[in-house]
């Protein structure tokens, strides 16, 4: 089972226990949540990566080098 602990600071005391039933349905909530926004975040940069190539590409197509399209994009 899942401990929490709570510091008191009025009186410096430390407990820690195991999470109630509500406790540990908010920690699987919140790992759900962190997982999607972790996943949403690695989208959004294949996205964006992809997006660069393709910027990328477009210029060397107009004849621009290598050289020129990384002073431009990076």
């Amino acid at each position: 089972m899942s401990k929490i602990t709570i510091h008191d600071v009025a009186t410096g005391k430390t407990i820690t226990r195991d999470m109630n039933s509500a406790e540990l349905a908010q920690l699987e909530a919140d790992k759900v949540a962190y997982e999607a926004q972790a996943k949403a975040i690695a989208d959004a940069k294949a996205a964006n990566d992809a997006k660069v190539l393709s910027a990328k590409n477009k210029l060397k197509a107009l004849g621009l080098t290598e050289a020129e399209v990384t002073a431009l994009v990076g």
